[in-house]
């Protein structure tokens, strides 16, 4: 069922066709303000997010509805809501322009959250790639 709600989720955004290329490595450090929530990685086509010890030890933020638990490093097949949607449609012309200018493939959920993944109108967040 979840998988039928991600699909159709991805498939409004115009994303159905991105992907993440097997041999593709990357890693995110995700802030609010000066403080580091936590990091994301891909590596042998596993998506991984963790929070950072200085979030796990601090009491004043709550943790990310898709990540409830501080101390666990969740692990998934495919990139979770919470990161894609950082990810722009990519039928807009602008975007379109971006990726042609910039000789992004459309298809590589990497490249796309790279370029395009630091900030989102969906939350206070910023997604810094490290690598």
């Amino acid at each position: 069922m979840i998988k039928k709600i991600v699909k159709k989720i991805w498939s409004s955004n115009s994303h159905e066709d991105v992907h993440t290329p097997s041999n593709e490595i990357a890693s995110f450090v995700l802030m609010y303000k000066e403080i580091e929530i936590g990091t994301l990685q891909i590596k042998d086509s596993i998506w991984k997010f963790e929070y950072s010890l200085e979030f796990q030890k601090q009491n004043d933020l709550s943790p990310i509805v898709d990540f409830p638990d501080k101390n666990k490093a969740y692990e998934s097949e495919q990139l979770w809501p919470f990161f894609s949607y950082r990810i722009p449609g990519l039928s807009q012309p602008d975007v379109k322009e971006i990726l042609k200018e910039e000789a992004i493939d459309k298809n590589n959920e990497v490249a796309l959250l790279k370029k395009f993944g630091k900030f989102s109108v969906y939350n206070p967040f910023k997604l810094n790639p490290t690598f």
